[in-house]
């Protein structure tokens, strides 16, 4: 018994002392290379990091070496001047890889792996890419686009070449089945839909093609391999996918976005980095009206605690909610925030009053409750304004970009009333400073305009409604509602037209329903 127990302690030492021994060796021979420095690197997600650095460079030979395992991906070897030399691929069958290249090491046709058919299979692969896609260069440059026959067979030229490489790949994945590399040329790979049925009008249903192509879009992409993360295709095709696959409108985002989240596991390396890429692209985004994604996002993921780890400073989760907290009532769809604020005109009255003076919040509510019934007078609320379009504009008397669209404001306003659209604007000034304001509505003759300001420092605009430069300008319809927010005075009329257009089907709908 005490044999058999010796026997299994020594296994299990010499199997502790043999992983912990694993090493990865990558040596490459590039034979013309002068670089006294190279970088081994790896892609992940959307970005490209330093895995190994070789500093000691003789006749070309570089080695990187060290502990442990390198994760299965596609590697790149990278100059002292930080330019790609190439990419290789590593994974359990090629922790120890010698690469040779004879020639000079930015011509990849040399390039030759040591006992690695596989890596080689590879390399043909991607020349073979590479010639495809300077034959399609050359051809695009031996016709011209500007005639519509060119352009027709410069986009033949085009279906003809990806049917070759899409051959080949097939060719490749059925090759090489089973292995890393075929995964990550299978990801990259488009699933159409073959036998396309005709539609009524008797030509190729696209509406048939664009649903198999949406619904079979991530087949093969396995959400649980982090090693999907170390395939530089997967960035692009992740991008691709919210860019130009879906239907690009909030609700839908909304929804892919849940979807997307819940293939890898929570937590998992993978879901971290497209919970964080999905939640800054829809807070930065500049598209109006998906600022709704990232809202829902902070409500779903970073409000629940399904957002803890991704940050190195978790302060970062509090700021999101806060932010998308703020966000929440301006969303596109909602009902504007009331304001009472105080007539321009009045400003004089206001000042004697002190709010200038007071220095604490304690001070202002002082002065406030002193003068509550003089100012009552004086506020305008933006609920109590009847029109069916409102236009509600924060903006500065001394803000350069002001100056520029406010006029365009005002003659865009005189040209609507000439019209006779029910429009009215709700002018908010974002400073404090009654005379100035009141000094350019006269010049200027914005006197048919709602003119106010915070003279009482009761609204605290810039924060309510977002505003961190000016002129900030929101459409509201006769309910309050915003129709469209951050646009520019040329955006104006159009908006207003999609307002008629929604009451014209609203209307319908209504006299349908009676009838």
């Amino acid at each position: 018994m005490m044999k058999k127990f010796w026997f299994y302690f020594v296994l299990c030492s010499f199997s502790l002392v043999t992983y912990g021994q694993q090493e990865y060796e990558i040596t490459i021979n590039l034979k013309k290379c002068k670089d006294t420095m190279a970088y081994l690197t790896y892609y992940q997600f959307d970005k490209t990091l330093i895995k190994d650095t070789c500093t000691t460079i003789k006749n070309g030979k570089i080695i990187f070496k060290g502990k442990g395992k390198l994760e299965k991906g596609i590697y790149s070897l990278i100059s002292q001047n930080k330019t790609i030399y190439f990419d290789f691929f590593v994974d359990d069958q090629t922790q120890k890889l010698t690469l040779n290249n004879d020639s000079d090491p930015t011509d990849f046709e040399g390039l030759k792996a040591d006992n690695a058919p596989l890596e080689d299979s590879f390399f043909d692969y991607i020349r073979f890419i590479g010639k495809q896609n300077k034959s399609f260069q050359d051809y695009k440059l031996s016709v011209n686009p500007k005639t519509k026959k060119d352009t027709l067979l410069l986009a033949d030229k085009q279906k003809e070449l990806d049917k070759i490489i899409q051959e080949y790949e097939q060719k490749f994945i059925e090759k090489n089945k089973g292995s890393y590399i075929a995964n990550v040329v299978t990801l990259k790979t488009e699933k159409l839909l073959k036998n396309i049925p005709l539609a009524t009008n008797g030509r190729p249903d696209s509406i048939k093609v664009y649903n198999y192509y949406r619904k079979h879009y991530w087949d093969d992409v396995d959400f649980k391999d982090e090693a999907t993360l170390r395939n530089p295709f997967f960035f692009s095709k992740f991008k691709r996918y919210f860019e130009s696959v879906i239907p690009v409108h909030p609700d839908t985002v909304t929804m892919e976005v849940d979807r997307i989240l819940e293939k890898p596991k929570e937590g998992s390396l993978i879901y971290k980095l497209m919970l964080a890429h999905l939640v800054y692209n829809y807070e930065t985004t500049k598209i109006m009206g998906f600022d709704k994604v990232f809202v829902h996002m902070s409500d779903a993921y970073f409000k629940t605690g399904k957002a803890s780890g991704i940050y190195d400073d978790e302060s970062v989760v509090g700021k999101i909610i806060k932010r998308a907290d703020l966000l929440k009532p301006l969303l596109v769809g909602a009902i504007a925030p009331d304001l009472a604020m105080i007539k321009a005109k009045d400003y004089e009255i206001v000042n004697k009053m002190g709010f200038e003076d007071a220095k604490t919040g304690d001070e202002v509510t002082k002065v406030f409750y002193k003068n509550v019934n003089q100012l009552n007078q004086m506020f305008v609320h933006l609920h109590s304004v009847s029109a069916k379009y409102l236009i509600l504009v924060f903006w500065d008397v001394d803000c350069g970009h002001c100056q520029k669209e406010i006029p365009k404001l005002i003659d865009l306003y005189n040209e609507l009333k000439k019209e006779n659209k029910d429009v009215k604007v709700y002018g908010v000034y974002t400073m404090h400073q009654g005379e100035k304001y009141m000094k350019y509505i006269n010049e200027k003759g914005l006197n048919d305009w709602i003119n106010v300001y915070d003279g009482a420092h009761l609204n605290n605009v810039t924060v309510k409604y977002d505003v961190y430069s000016t002129p900030v300008i929101y459409i509201l319809d006769k309910d309050k509602k915003i129709k469209a927010k951050r646009i520019g005075v040329e955006q104006i009329r159009d908006i207003f037209n999609e307002m008629d257009k929604e009451d014209n089907i609203g209307n319908k709908t209504k006299n349908n329903n009676r009838l």
